[in-house]
This record gives structure tokens, C-alpha cells and sequence, in this order.
């Protein structure tokens, strides 16, 4: 039988696979393969789904006394420690920074202008999007190719059973 991965799954279907090794895994059959991968897709989403409204319930309960640590230890964000009767709770909340891009390139054209160096202000990196790079004409990509680095991301699988006709 076959499972969409938002259908449920009982932990015991997946435990088995916590024993076995990677050529283990690889020597299943296609349709235990699919059917353990399925699983595995169904609990980590059932996971993530109880994790989120577990945050949630942790930050109704504790942010409030959280916050109330902070300030009295005279800080926004940071590490403080709750005792919840015999639970020691520990509430990181860590400081998030953004840069508004058009202000920063304002600032460092006046930077630049003053005749001081950008760098010794601000950190910049350069990028370029791929899209953009595959419409340029083949004399300017050469300008840049040199300077261009690709490295393959994490491969992600999907695995179905087709029937006997080929299809899924």
C-alpha cells in the first residue's frame, strides 16, 4: 500500500530504520524503500507540526517572565533563566540585525566621497544573480567568469511506485 507523506504514521513503521546502517538501507527493495521514505516524510512532519505549536505554548507560557529577567538585568535580548517550580527554564532570544541596503549604499557613497575607504565601515559582498548572468552576452560573462565559483547543493529524492503501465 502506498502513503502520500501527509498521511498518518505510527512511530514503530520508522524505528526499524533507526537500527540499520546506509547499506542496509540501500539493499531494500524499491517498494519497502518508497514505503520507509513516505514514513520517514510523514513523521517529520508530523514532528515539525507538534514542535511549532510546542514553541508556541512555550512562548505563551514564558515570554512575559522572559522579558520581565531581561530588563531587570537591563538588557533587550540575551540568555535569562526562569524557574517554573522544579523546571529550570532557559529563554534565548537573540538579537537579529538588518541593514536597510538603500541607506547603507547612500552612506557609503557620502563614505567614499569624503575620501575615506567604504571597507574600513562597511562589510560588502558582491553577488550576482544567476538568472541575470545567463541573459548576459558571452563578452561580458567572460569578464566575470573568473570570478565565478559553482558548487552543487544537497540532492533531495522523492520516491513512487508506478504501476505495471508505467504510471505513478
Amino acid at each position: 500500500m502506498t502513503t502520500s507523506h501527509t498521511s498518518p504514521v505510527h512511530i514503530e513503521q520508522a524505528m526499524p530504520l533507526a537500527e540499520m546502517s546506509v547499506a542496509q538501507i540501500c539493499a531494500l527493495p524499491p517498494a519497502q524503500l518508497q514505503e520507509a521514505h513516505t514514513n520517514l516524510l510523514s513523521l517529520q512532519s508530523m514532528v515539525k507540526a507538534v514542535l511549532e505549536r510546542m514553541h508556541t505554548a512555550l512562548e505563551q507560557r514564558y515570554a512575559e517572565s522572559a522579558k520581565a529577567a531581561r530588563l531587570a538585568n537591563g538588557r533587550d535580548f540575551g540568555v535569562c533563566h526562569i524557574n517554573d517550580g522544579e523546571l529550570r527554564v532557559t529563554v534565548d532570544l537573540p538579537k537579529k540585525v538588518t541593514w536597510d541596503q538603500a541607506q547603507l549604499s547612500a552612506t557609503a557613497a557620502r563614505i567614499v566621497a569624503a575620501g575615506d575607504k567604504v571597507s574600513d565601515y562597511i562589510d560588502t559582498e558582491y553577488s550576482i544573480s544567476e538568472s541575470r548572468f545567463n541573459n548576459w552576452p558571452p563578452a561580458l560573462k567572460d569578464q566575470f567568469a573568473q570570478a565565478r565559483t559553482v558548487k552543487p547543493g544537497k540532492a533531495s529524492y522523492r520516491l513512487a511506485l508506478v504501476d505495471s503501465e508505467g504510471g505513478v
